[in-house]
């Protein structure tokens, strides 16, 4: 088993006994299984799954670092949301903000910030829809 522990600037967001995680890295996808060789990699925003009691547990998170090492998991991540915890209308509106800071293109918005908070909000509704 895979002992998990994901840590957010907040505090420790959780920890779990998995026997699979899945993460999509700035290398692509990656599943990691017990006895996996030592592996730190950077997380994308993306879908984190987590085999656990095998039933899949999935949450969207931010970018972040995975440490693996041991059967021991290190997730630090800037935010991370469980799917049942995810408020689907919350997500649908900080996406039409975040187009709507895009389609200004002006001195004042941040375009780089305007696109991870569209790519963040997309993750959270794909996630939460299936």
């Amino acid at each position: 088993m895979i002992q998990v522990k994901i840590v957010t600037p907040n505090g420790r967001y959780n920890t779990f006994e998995a026997s699979k995680l899945h993460a999509h890295t700035a290398y692509g996808e990656c599943t990691l299984l017990p006895n996996h060789m030592p592996l730190v990699a950077m997380l994308e925003i993306s879908r984190l799954t987590l085999t656990v009691d095998g039933n899949e547990k999935e949450f969207a998170i931010s970018s972040g670092i995975l440490h693996f090492n041991k059967n021991q998991a290190y997730i630090l991540v800037d935010a991370i949301e469980g799917k049942e915890e995810i408020d689907l209308e919350r997500a649908k509106k900080s996406a039409e903000r975040a187009r709507k800071r895009l389609e200004r293109k002006d001195a004042d918005t941040s375009i780089r910030r305007a696109e991870v908070s569209l790519q963040r909000a997309l993750n959270r509704i794909r996630i939460k829809n299936g």
